[in-house]
């Protein structure tokens, strides 16, 4: 479909990208409609070629390479050696990745584009978006703070989740004292940072 957009008339950003025929590009993530813009996302999948295999993807994880044994020794194939589903297989590990990255915002997008898997990607924004369940008794604890006007700032709260974490974790903890901002943080994106 050719459209031209008539000079002079003001169009939003979304009345611009579908005149220029952009419906190719997944929907961005909307902090306060995680739930809606996941189902959106899983339409947006379903319709690209082979979107069933870029779910199971998000779903199930990663293709497992196969391996041959070359001279004794036991390798993992390589691309050109996998078979034909193999390869459609291991592109549509790969597009399921960029195709929720491209649906993140640069504030969510930071914290998680280091992961390659799909699954754990996925399960991360989600995390960041949804937060944690907080048990009753943690429940309780802020329902009693708010109830005496108790407040913590964010930095008091996230240094002192960082020390209750067990030993062997001191080493990324540090890590994350240094880089992370520990004032504008929230507990999920440390959470999933040191995820």
């Amino acid at each position: 479909m050719d459209s031209i957009i008539p000079l002079g008339q003001k169009y939003t950003l979304a009345e611009y990208m579908i005149l220029s025929g952009a419906d190719n590009r997944p929907p961005m993530l909307d902090k306060d409609l995680y739930d809606s813009w996941k189902s959106r996302m899983e339409h947006y999948v379903q319709n690209k070629e082979h979107g069933r295999m870029i779910l199971e993807s998000v779903e199930n994880d990663l293709l497992i390479w196969p391996t041959i044994e070359e001279n004794g020794v036991t390798r993992t194939k390589k691309y050109a050696e996998l078979s034909a589903t193999e390869k459609i297989q291991a592109d549509c590990d790969m597009k399921a990745t960029n195709i929720i990255l491209q649906g993140l915002p640069t504030d969510i997008y930071s914290p998680v584009n280091h992961h390659r898997v799909t699954k754990d990607l996925w399960e991360i924004v989600q995390l960041l978006m949804q937060g944690t369940s907080l048990t009753k008794q943690e429940k309780g604890l802020i329902n009693d703070m708010n109830i005496y006007k108790m407040k913590l700032e964010q930095s008091q709260v996230n240094t002192k989740f960082l020390n209750s974490l067990p030993p062997e974790w001191s080493k990324f903890v540090t890590d994350v004292k240094l880089v992370k901002d520990l004032h504008t943080t929230n507990y999920d994106q440390l959470h999933a940072y040191l995820e």
